[in-house]
């Protein structure tokens, strides 16, 4: 299945083969992976895949938006 992925990530093939033959539980690398990661990366990672909407999209920062910078613009200036 991974055969041409194999050449380029062995280690991620050959966990892969693990958990598939019943060597480590997914749960157990995924405890592993989570824990390895920053918050910042999980966040990343869920954010890439559509696990979550990002936030930040969603913040007032207090700075104007494009729309607001050109209502406020004066040509004359």
């Amino acid at each position: 299945m991974f055969n041409s992925y194999a050449k380029i990530r062995p280690a991620t093939t050959k966990l892969i083969d693990m958990m598939d033959e019943g060597l480590i539980d997914a749960r157990a690398v995924a405890d592993m992976a989570l824990s390895w990661l920053s918050e910042s990366d999980v966040h990343e990672m869920m954010l890439a895949n559509d696990l979550v909407e990002d936030e930040a999209e969603d913040e007032d920062d207090g700075q104007p938006d494009e729309a607001q910078e050109w209502e406020s613009f004066d040509a004359d200036c």
